[in-house]
């Protein structure tokens, strides 16, 4: 639901869970159909969250077609061409006002991890949610300012860092959310799917033979 007044904007950034197209790092163990059904329960989970918590609107900004994943009440925008630092500037170009942005890569995301980033913000904040590989799961500007994306090195180990002393250079009083870890590797899929057994994703995890395949190796290994 949208709560009165919630002044914030949600986006969500993500790719369209296609075998062979997402999550790629993922195979092997996992064949890539198993990737992709991974990918969608992990999109689901997010959006979901999303969905619970109050914000002014919602938007997915999509690398794809929607498909059955994609519940009601959201929006949904192509994402434009170029690397990853101008289609995450042009998605906070969607919205003039505060705006929360998150990847597909965190489903145990939950409306309480985001909720201290969904309240008022002050003239010059900024929110960033740091991720355990060194980049970030999420990003809140008060309004769209691309020279606070263009130019980031995105998907190395130091975006993260880079990112934050870009808000921090620009004078932005820059609010932390809890990290999170991303899934990007098999070694994450089963460390995320146990912090958030009951979701899509766990679900979908403990049916691919490609997971249930490595946790038999690792126990191999273990004797």
């Amino acid at each position: 639901m949208t709560a009165p007044g919630a002044p914030v904007a949600l986006l969500v950034i993500a790719k369209a869970p296609v075998p062979g197209r997402v999550k790629t790092r993922l195979t092997p163990p996992y064949s890539p159909g198993e990737a992709a059904r991974i990918a969608e329960a992990a999109l689901a989970d997010t959006l979901d969250a999303v969905l619970a918590a109050p914000a002014r609107r919602r938007v997915l900004v999509l690398d794809g077609e929607p498909g059955r994943w994609l519940p009601p009440g959201i929006e949904v925008v192509p994402q434009c061409a170029g690397g990853l630092d101008a289609r995450l500037a042009a998605a906070f170009a969607l919205d003039a006002g505060p705006a929360l942005l998150v990847g597909m890569d965190t489903p145990q995301l939950s409306p309480a991890l985001l909720a201290p980033a969904l309240g008022g913000w002050g003239p010059g904040e900024a929110w960033f949610g740091p991720a355990a590989d060194g980049g970030f799961w999420a990003l809140g500007l008060t309004a769209p300012d691309p020279s606070l994306l263009l130019g980031v090195p995105m998907s190395v180990p130091e975006t993260g860092a880079v990112q934050r002393r870009r808000l921090l250079d620009a004078g932005l009083a820059v609010h932390e959310l809890a990290p999170l870890r991303d899934v990007d590797t098999a070694a994450d899929v089963a460390e995320v799917a146990a912090l958030a057994p009951d979701g899509r994703f766990a679900r979908a995890v403990a049916a691919c033979r490609g997971g249930a395949a490595t946790a038999a190796g690792r126990q191999g290994a273990a004797r």
